[in-house]
């Protein structure tokens, strides 16, 4: 769920245009200007990928591009992070990829 007004003191939240991405394959809507980190959250998606190592489950950590947690697959292209990359319409996006180092 989106939030549409964070307080009642302060005017509605103004988003982009409505566009529709991909997620694993399933359709969902999004706003221009929104990241990818910012729809897998509004979708409820909190585990974005697992560790190589053992499996352990990796998300939104940062939210800065620094700690490389919020890993995905955008349009086959690997290792981009969620959390910096912006939605475009169409975009293809799948969490639970393989990580390639």
């Amino acid at each position: 769920m989106r939030v549409t007004q964070s307080s009642q003191l302060l005017p509605p939240v103004q988003r982009g245009p409505q566009i529709t991405v991909t997620i694993d394959g399933q359709p969902v809507a999004a706003f221009t200007g929104e990241t990818i980190a910012a729809v897998l959250l509004a979708e409820g998606r909190r585990r974005f990928r697992h560790t190589l190592k053992d499996g352990a489950p990796r998300g939104l950590f940062c939210g800065m591009g620094v700690c490389f947690e919020c890993l995905v697959t955008v349009d086959g292209e690997p290792n981009l992070r969620a959390c910096l990359t912006p939605v475009t319409d169409g975009m293809a996006i799948e969490t639970e990829a393989v990580v390639r180092l």
